[in-house]
């Protein structure tokens, strides 16, 4: 029965998160008093998805560390500055907004990526790599991109950061290796299919709450430039796929590691950024995180058709 619940879920993400969302605007005051529970939801998720890595998994992944490489400088340096150029470029005079679309492309690689790369049959272990490694990097990479692009006109309190993020990511990503290192694989694969639905809706949770949490600064300021900002957003969550894609293609790759590497460097950890600009910064710096909420499952479908379209993936 969860296997069926699961297979649901994957089908219908694309509608389920901005459904969520949707949800947690309109029972703002319903919802607002749970908003302390996402850390903790969030902690579960990401173990939950760390459950299938292993210590040893990544000794041949070691051996040829080229895509992880190229990913982890695109979502970690060449997608920050990027979104920062668009950011000054289109707000100049709103640093809070600029703050959030950088932190939105600075964010870790996203959990949720490995399932749409099962589904397009990429590499998984290279998958699994880097989000950890970049999960593992971020409680220093989120403060200092931060610091040094928006740092002068924002207050950033690194340290606080640094700590959220290490019991929301790094912590129970450990946890999960661990277990996975010395539960037997039966273990893993029945735990794994109890908590991967459970997973898929402790993601909606989070989404709605943060919805809950920013819909009063959404209904008040609800003019044409919250829509502008909502279209940069997109548009800058289309560059990180497009240029992971194209990234991948010129540096010779095979199909399997073009789907890892286009995924992962285009997916963030969005529920992550929410839970950070929700807790440490004004409303207006995270709305364009959570806005990237509504996107990010529309443009995961949207590039799983296009990869299949061009590299005939699902035809293997």
């Amino acid at each position: 029965m969860l296997q069926s619940i699961n297979r649901i879920m994957n089908s219908i993400m694309a509608f389920f998160i901005p459904a969520c969302l949707i949800i947690g605007f309109l029972l703002t005051d319903q919802l607002i008093w749970m908003s302390a529970l996402i850390p903790w939801i969030f902690a579960f998720m990401t173990f939950s998805g760390s459950l299938n890595s292993s210590f040893s998994s990544f000794k041949a992944i070691v051996k040829h560390p080229g895509p992880i490489i190229i990913t982890l400088i695109t979502l970690h340096i060449i997608m920050p500055v990027f979104a920062y150029g668009a950011g000054q470029l289109l707000y100049p005079n709103d640093q809070y907004t600029v703050t959030g679309i950088v932190l939105a492309m600075t964010i870790p690689a996203g959990i949720t990526s490995f399932v749409w790369v099962v589904i397009y049959h990429g590499n998984r272990t290279l998958t699994l790599a880097i989000i950890l490694i970049s999960s593992l990097l971020s409680p220093f990479i989120v403060p200092f991109n931060l610091s040094v692009l928006v740092g002068e006109s924002v207050h950033i309190d690194s340290l606080q950061i640094m700590e959220g993020l290490w019991w929301m990511v790094v912590f129970p990503s450990l946890l999960g290796m661990l277990f996975n290192s010395f539960a037997g694989k039966d273990t893993i694969t029945k735990l794994d299919g109890y908590l991967t639905p459970l997973t898929k809706f402790g993601l909606g949770f989070v989404v709605m709450l943060n919805g809950a949490v920013i819909a009063p600064y959404i209904k008040e300021e609800m003019d044409i430039k919250l829509l502008f900002v909502g279209l940069t957003v997109l548009v800058v969550a289309i560059s990180g796929y497009l240029i992971s894609f194209y990234i991948a293609k010129m540096t010779g790759h095979n199909k399997e590691t073009i789907v890892s590497m286009t995924f992962s460097g285009g997916m963030r950890n969005i529920s992550a950024g929410a839970v950070l600009a929700t807790a440490y910064f004004p409303p207006s710096a995270a709305v364009p995180v959570v806005l990237g909420m509504l996107f990010q499952q529309l443009c995961a479908t949207l590039f799983g058709k296009i990869l299949n379209k061009r590299l005939h993936l699902l035809e293997d």
